[in-house]
């Protein structure tokens, strides 16, 4: 497994790096899209859809979405309020979970939930690519995530005791949940201070970072909670040692999101 696991990361890892740092416009757009249709499949799958022709339509659906929306050229905020709104929304699902099991006992709901995942993500990243200092704001989004994930994991193995959702993830902590949420914020502070952020803006700047860590637990959450209905460990087999692309970008769809509507709103006036 740990050798699967090696082999995946090399081959993907600077595919990954090479698409974000050397594409951009409808090359870029492409690129993300093309991870967030191979998610699509995945997704129909935790929808409760068996069939494969039904998983591979869902698919080719949420392509053709995706470049309706960017031959549009429809404004990033008509898709990152909805989102916002809906991971509000799935934040009290999680906490919930199994009691409003129902609300999504219909395929047909869950895909639409889908759609409310995977659209919002790509156009945040899309529209981060193309905002002045695009790529190094998707930079820290990724350090922001990937740096809660490895807090967490630690502050989990040194002092987790008390389960955060034992009905969805037996194995995250409260104490894991705090210590990604502490060094994330720690991480944000060394930086924006490096930057020579004014005070007022270094605050607005950690709560921001706050928002994002927060939604990127819930993201990782709501997958795991379509995965625990549907009785599945990982989302595919795509990725060998790894499991599916949403088990790599579940706190993605949540934390892509949040994190462009937080720099539409707000991100001109920091600094």
């Amino acid at each position: 497994m740990l050798k699967q696991r090696i082999i995946t990361a090399v081959i993907l890892a600077p595919l990954a790096i090479a698409g974000f740092v050397l594409l951009e416009g409808p090359w870029f757009a492409l690129f993300v899209g093309a991870v967030v249709v191979l998610g699509a499949w995945e997704w129909a799958r935790l929808a409760g859809e068996t069939a494969q022709k039904g998983r591979v339509l869902y698919a080719l659906v949420v392509a053709l979405m995706m470049f309706a929306l960017y031959r549009l050229g429809l404004p990033a905020q008509y898709l990152l309020v909805p989102a916002a709104v809906w991971w509000a929304l799935a934040a009290v699902m999680v906490v919930r979970y199994p009691r409003d099991k129902g609300l999504w006992a219909s395929s047909m709901v869950a895909q639409l939930m889908g759609l409310l995942i995977l659209l919002p993500a790509w156009a945040g990243l899309v529209w981060l690519r193309e905002v002045p200092h695009g790529l190094w704001l998707i930079v820290a989004l990724l350090v922001l995530v990937w740096a809660a994930d490895i807090g967490a994991y630690f502050a989990g193995k040194t002092w987790g005791r008390r389960k955060l959702m034992p009905n969805v993830s037996p194995g995250k902590t409260i104490e894991g949940f705090l210590g990604g949420l502490v060094f994330t914020q720690l991480l944000t502070l060394v930086a924006l201070l490096y930057l020579g952020w004014s005070l007022p803006s270094l605050l607005v700047g950690l709560l921001g970072a706050a928002l994002v860590v927060i939604f990127s637990v819930v993201g990782d959450l709501t997958e795991s909670l379509f995965k625990r209905d549907q009785g599945l460990k990982d989302s595919s087999n795509l990725l060998p040692g790894h499991g599916g692309v949403l088990d790599r970008i579940d706190s993605l769809t949540a934390a892509i999101p949040v994190f462009a509507l937080f720099w539409l709103l707000i991100g001109s006036q920091l600094g």
